[in-house]
């Protein structure tokens, strides 16, 4: 009996006939499903001629070859227009090198809107990574809160859900619609005053994201040239947790932003933190300070229950030199999904962790003037 994971291994093999770029790494071999011998899948066609399915088909059967004898359906579909968007880019033979500071400058020019130039420092747009050393600590829940509260403060504020493996963003915030491409320009969605891009709107039913390195690096950047931000005071990324590919390429594009890291109390969480925070030092970027998510839990007669113990924000604030900005108790925007404005992770302004949030924004306009 086949393993849908070895199956996927095999077609990690298949390349684009004409592109040459691993089909499954681009999303391209979609819905894939096994069941004892038999295996269906959808491709995705770049090409719609017969020349360029029969290609495919035969690289597809190639790779199963080691497996045979198999019953294999091959499905072939054209892409969407979102699809297309959002690879254009990477399928362009300049877009396989990373481009020089003077083709920046050119390219944004050229689109008359200088879009490649936002990360400049010379911009105004000012960068805050939020980290993490782990997963789960409620980075993004950090990102969302303080993005929409920085709004409410009436700065003009963006999010890149750079967690490109772990999108998260547009369904915190309760997003619905897609990016609409205007004229060549993907437009960001707003929701609370924020403008948000994020992998998630690329992604159908959940799909995981499996790709390696220099592609996530390209969907950065694409994230940055090809999105039309407009004017912007601040951008948060939302990084993937620990120190990978996705951190180093947003500290190596991003020399200017600083960091917010989001950590628990426990002393393990803030443990593994530190290399995060480490990570922004030894690549020059300026800690803002340390977020201390789900400090405790307020039971109803008021009291305070430190359910993953005490003092681990502090601990890593002292340890990086910087301070400690918030402290976020355990708990759930009271909002109901058939209301206007819900969303399961972006509090109320009139609520009391709404309010401890905006007081965060405003430390964080504090520290970064």
């Amino acid at each position: 009996m086949l393993s849908r994971d070895y199956v996927l291994e095999l077609l990690s093999k298949v390349k684009d006939p004409q592109y040459e770029f691993p089909l499954l790494e681009m999303q391209f071999i979609r819905d894939v499903m096994v069941k004892d011998t038999r295996i269906s899948l959808t491709v995705v066609c770049i090409e719609l001629g017969q020349e360029y399915k029969e290609a495919v088909e035969q690289s597809v059967r190639a790779a199963f070859k080691i497996v045979e004898p198999i019953d294999l359906h091959i499905r072939f579909r054209e892409p969407s227009e979102r699809e297309m968007a959002t690879v254009r880019q990477l399928l362009s033979p300049d877009e396989q090198r990373e481009p020089t500071a003077e083709e920046i400058e050119q390219k944004g020019h050229a689109a008359g809107l200088e879009n490649l130039s936002i990360i400049h420092p010379e911009s105004g747009v000012r960068f805050i990574a939020v980290a993490s050393g782990k997963g789960g600590v409620g980075k993004s829940t950090v990102t969302v809160n303080l993005a929409t509260s920085l709004a409410r403060l009436g700065k003009r504020v963006g999010i890149i859900d750079a967690d490109i493996y772990g999108f998260s963003v547009p369904d915190m915030m309760g997003i619905e619609e897609y990016p609409e491409v205007e004229e060549g320009r993907i437009q960001p969605v707003e929701r609370f005053g924020v403008k948000v891009m994020s992998m998630g709107f690329f992604i159908r039913e959940n799909n995981p994201v499996i790709w390696r390195g220099p592609m996530l690096g390209r969907m950065l950047r694409q994230f940055f040239a090809d999105v039309e931000w407009g004017e912007l005071d601040y951008m948060l990324l939302d990084l993937p947790p620990g120190t990978g590919d996705v951190a180093l390429d947003v500290h190596q594009m991003l020399p200017q932003s600083k960091e917010v890291l989001v950590t628990t109390p426990h002393a393990t969480a803030s443990f593994v933190a530190a290399r995060a925070g480490a990570m922004a030092i030894q690549t020059n970027h300026d800690i803002l300070g340390v977020v201390e998510n789900m400090a405790y839990y307020q039971t109803r007669d008021g009291q305070k229950d430190y359910v993953f113990g005490r003092g681990g924000g502090g601990m890593l604030a002292e340890n990086l030199h910087t301070e400690l900005l918030a402290q976020i108790p355990l708990g759930a925007p009271d909002n109901l999904a058939t209301d206007p404005d819900f969303s399961p992770s972006v509090y109320a302004e009139d609520t009391e962790i709404g309010q401890m949030y905006l007081e965060l924004a405003q430390r964080v306009l504090e520290k970064y003037n």
